[in-house]
Formats: structure tokens, sequence, C-alpha cells
């Protein structure tokens, strides 16, 4: 078999498991902070993160496959090992941006909704005004 093909199945194996343990990592663990983030709405907050995985999937593994292809021959098993780690260097790179990408967003959305829920108003009721017969 060709050393090319090799390094590309190896890739390919490496980046989708890479890909799917960061996906269910952060799904597991932002489960929680969704539902901070949504005000305990569980069921939103179970749907939010699933799509948020599909997103995380097609973004990743599109980048993966279209990372694929490479112009240089593999001459030798080192050559091989540099492809590879080249190639799973920037997987993991985009993976990381992803992540962070992420969570700066639910954190921005968590903030957001903190802030509405510690919202007071500037004034104390003063008092109770009883209705007009005409309204």
């Amino acid at each position: 078999m060709d050393r090319t093909v090799i390094a590309y199945v190896i890739y390919l194996l490496v980046s989708i498991a890479l890909t799917v343990w960061v996906a269910r990592t952060l799904s597991r663990n932002g489960r929680v902070f969704l539902a901070d983030v949504l005000h305990g709405n569980e069921k939103l907050a179970d749907a939010v993160n699933h799509l948020l995985v599909v997103g995380f999937y097609l973004v990743n593994l599109g980048f993966v496959a279209l990372y694929l292809s490479s112009d240089d021959d593999i001459a030798d098993t080192r050559g091989i090992f540099e492809a590879l780690s080249t190639k799973l260097g920037v997987v993991l790179l985009v993976l990381g941006v992803m992540h962070l990408g992420n969570v700066y967003v639910l954190n921005r959305i968590r903030r957001r909704g903190l802030m509405e829920r510690e919202q007071v108003p500037p004034v104390a009721p003063q008092g109770w005004v009883a209705p007009t017969a005409g309204a």
C-alpha cells in the first residue's frame, strides 16, 4: 500500500476520533451550562445542545475532509509522521478554536441573562394608584 494512503487512513481515523471525543465532552459538560443559560429549561437546553453538537460535527468533519488531500508524495516513514503531525496539529487547532468560539457565545448569552435577572427598578414603588372609572 502506498505510504500516502497509509497517512490518509491514519489521519482520518485520528481526526474523526478526536472530533467525536471533543463533541461528546462538550455535549456532556455543556448541557449543565446551557440549562443555566436558558433559565433551567431542560428541554430547550437539550435541543440547543444537540443542535450545537450537529453543527460542531459538520464544521469539523467538513474541515477534516477538505484538509485531507496533499500535493506531496510521502517517500518514507518519517514523511508519514511529518505529514500527520502537520495535518493533526491544524485539526487540533481548529477544534480548539471551535470550542473557544462556542464557550464565548454561550458566555455572552449567559451574562446577558444574568443582567436581565438582576435588573431592579431605579426607584422603589411609592404607592398604589386606584384605577380610574374611564379606563
